[in-house]
């Protein structure tokens, strides 16, 4: 008989977590590859060549997996990993969120300014918000006041509060960038998405104390809907599953 065929998700043929052994799309895991010195390195984009492992999107999973040893069993090969791993993944996929933010600006998919933003709810439903985590609570307590006038109190959009305007004004090629918004399209929900994953690994390492990120860089109404993900999640890391091969 042949092989049996692996489960698809729309992201591509699902992934198995080496720690947690929770299978799910590779959108939802951080790939990683051994480097020329033996290293281990983290493949956000999932473009690197050769072979890759893969880890649920989750400090408390990278963290495990470092302690486990489970890089060194899923290569099957001695391989080093830096002190600093879950640190360095943070960064990275907030590099990740960021260059998708410039992406959608590219494509016409951004308005940027507190005034352009209310123009943008006036006219069309958006794709979400964006607000500068430094930014004053002022503006956007307004803006979430004109979005409900303009579709009612139950109408809720990912309202993205995980970076500084400094970081808004390099992705955006703009100073002094506090309120943005994102019109509908396929370059939105790619950032949209990338934030999400962003915002969970962030919440898992404050949870576990393995981070110093603060809770206002995240955002509006994203936890909840990752809570019961990152449950089953803990749930197998607490039940000691061991780690499998994957390639």
């Amino acid at each position: 008989m042949g092989k049996a065929l692996r489960a698809e998700t729309a992201d591509g043929p699902e992934r198995t977590c080496i720690i947690t052994r929770a299978k799910g799309a590779p959108d939802d895991m951080i790939r990683f590859v051994v480097g020329p010195q033996a290293e281990v390195v983290p493949d956000i984009r999932r473009k690197l060549p050769g072979r890759g492992v893969y880890v649920t999107a989750s400090a408390k999973a990278v963290a495990e997996a470092v302690r486990k040893r489970a890089f060194s069993r899923g290569f099957k090969a001695q391989v080093t990993v830096s002190e600093t791993l879950e640190a360095q993944i943070a960064v990275l996929l907030e590099q990740d969120c960021l260059q998708a933010l410039s992406l959608a600006n590219k494509a016409g998919l951004v308005v940027c300014g507190f005034g352009k933003v209310e123009t943008l709810l006036a006219s069309g439903e958006p794709a979400g918000l964006i607000h500068a985590c430094d930014g004053g609570e002022d503006g956007r307590r307004k803006l979430g006041q004109s979005l409900h006038r303009r579709f009612g109190q139950e109408f809720a959009i990912p309202q993205i509060k995980l970076f500084t305007s400094a970081q808004l004004d390099l992705a955006l090629g703009r100073t002094n960038v506090i309120h943005a918004a994102l019109a509908m399209g396929p370059a939105s929900e790619a950032f949209l998405k990338r934030c999400q994953r962003l915002e969970r690994y962030r919440m898992d390492a404050i949870a576990d104390g393995i981070s110093e990120a603060s809770l206002e860089t995240a955002p509006d109404g994203m936890f909840e809907e990752l809570s019961n993900e990152a449950m089953a999640s803990d749930k197998a890391l607490n039940e000691g599953v061991e780690p499998n091969q994957q390639t």
